[in-house]
């Protein structure tokens, strides 16, 4: 409601009213120098004609700068950086022949790696060490929030357009949140097991064939977690049918605010929703990097290449595959945490947004031979050509996002359509025909030129994505508006 008038989305976009308004600030410079040392060692050994065994270990360390790392005495673990320096991942695979004749290939390996922590997280723990306030976040059905609302499209406060720094005005410290951002006491690197099977035999002259399986096991992975948030209760909401009057039922979302229920300056259209009480009221949210997220993948290959003669080549694939986890946030440090519940983070176990059920690839390379040996104007014309493939594919995952802060966890991107779980509905499918067209010019000073046109998408088949909020279902590739 703003001022006794029902704001719907779509309503609240066609008079530019929005509900909900948020401007960081802070420092824009930071510094998250690293450094990293590896070292590698493997070895194979042919045991028999037939057999080969390869055994190999990896050793990764990765240290971060604390030169401009800043501790806030209100949350110690903030302003420190790990290190992990048992990092050794051993390697072994093995390949055995069967037969002499075009012989069945049967392959197993298995790794474990440990990906790099991105350079972001040390930076974000570097600005965001809530030592100064960061951000404001305004609900327009606020009284208050209102009256300091900037006019769309405008901003609250206007920051230097090459600044390196901005900060909050002394006269809106009121509505100021200061965020933390911080690694949490017991972090452990990311590490990756994988492992694969493969059975490839050439079924005609230099035509393969393989059949192949791959399992990749992620754990300590990256999720972070709002952990200055009380305890969620359960709120009952009206649940009506598409015309709006008639009532369905109601429904239970866990909110971490409390209602108010009388009429007030701050509530003149009870019932309300009460100011978040944080535990610790100084800060906003407090968002650790926590090693305890995991992801599973199973993936089943079939696939047909043909090695390079006569100037063609080419790879037919179909992939089967199953990816799931914790909803990890690798590369997106900076943002809200995007566990809805802190207080239950394994209720984000979903297909991961990169599962994939079905892919299917066609690429192929052909440089035909040059007419007459390449030799005169024909054989010039027709010489030093080459061109390359089609990919199709199952839709990816979708979140049934809603806009604002449903929750009331001070977190304006985490929030799900109620009852919904993450990752709960799945894109179109898609298909995509690319095409490359080159040619090679030698010049008699011994310089190379090529000539390349590319082309993706050649057919312009509509690939839609979605995206799917409160207000309906958003394409983001043709930007239609679906209800």
């Amino acid at each position: 409601m703003l001022g006794g008038l029902e704001l719907t989305p779509l309503r609240a976009y066609a008079h530019q009213v929005p509900h909900y308004y948020f401007q960081s600030f802070g420092s824009a410079v930071s510094h998250p120098d690293t450094d990293e040392f590896a070292t590698f060692a493997q070895d194979t050994i042919r045991v028999t004609d037939h057999f080969d065994l390869s055994l190999g270990v990896r050793y990764d360390l990765q240290t971060f700068s604390t030169k401009y790392l800043k501790t806030n005495p209100l949350w110690p673990e903030s302003g420190k950086v790990p290190f992990n320096s048992r990092n050794f991942a051993p390697r072994v695979g093995f390949a055995y022949s069967l037969g002499n004749q075009r012989p069945l290939v049967a392959r197993i390996g298995y790794g474990l790696f440990y990906p790099r922590i991105p350079q972001i997280y040390n930076s974000t723990i570097e600005t965001q060490n809530g030592l100064t306030p960061n951000s404001i976040f305004l609900n327009q059905t606020n009284y208050y929030n209102e009256q300091v609302f900037p006019q769309y499209p405008y901003s609250l406060v206007t920051c230097p357009l090459l600044g390196d720094s901005c900060a909050v005005p002394a006269n809106l410290m009121q509505f100021a949140q200061t965020n933390i951002s911080a690694f949490a006491h017991n972090f452990r690197s990311p590490e990756v097991h994988q492992a694969s099977v493969s059975l490839e035999r050439e079924i005609a002259n230099r035509v393969v064939g393989e059949i192949s399986y791959s399992f990749v096991h992620g754990q300590n992975l990256i999720r972070a977690r709002d952990v200055n948030l009380p305890p969620p209760t359960s709120v009952l909401y009206p649940i009506y049918d598409s015309s709006g009057l008639n009532l369905l039922g109601y429904g239970s979302v866990q909110s971490f605010a409390t209602w108010q229920f009388a009429t007030s300056l701050t509530c003149p259209y009870p019932p309300c929703i009460n100011p978040l009480a944080r535990p610790i009221p100084q800060l906003g949210s407090i968002d650790v990097f926590e090693s305890e997220a995991s992801s599973v993948y199973h993936g089943a290959t079939i696939s047909i290449h043909r090695e390079m003669t006569h100037g063609l080549y080419f790879r037919i694939g179909y992939t089967y595959a199953h990816a799931m986890d914790d909803g990890q946030d690798a590369l997106v440090a900076g943002r809200p945490a995007t566990v809805q519940n802190s207080y239950a983070p394994n209720s984000e176990r979903a297909n991961s947004v990169t599962d994939q059920r079905n892919r299917f690839v066609f690429s192929w390379m052909y440089e035909p031979h040059a007419l007459n040996g390449g030799q005169g104007w024909l054989g010039k014309l027709t010489k030093g050509w080459k061109n390359s493939g089609v990919t199709a594919g199952s839709g990816k995952p979708v979140d049934a996002a809603v806009a604002g802060d449903a929750n009331q966890d001070g977190n304006y991107g985490n929030d799900r359509l109620p009852g919904v779980s993450r990752s709960s509905f799945v894109d179109p499918d898609y298909s995509s025909t690319d095409m490359r067209l080159a040619r090679r010019l030698y010049s008699r000073n011994g310089w190379k030129f090529e000539f390349t046109v590319e082309s993706f998408n050649l057919f312009n088949r509509l690939n839609n994505r979605f995206q799917l909020t409160s207000d309906g279902a958003v394409s983001n590739a043709a930007i239609q508006l679906r209800h």
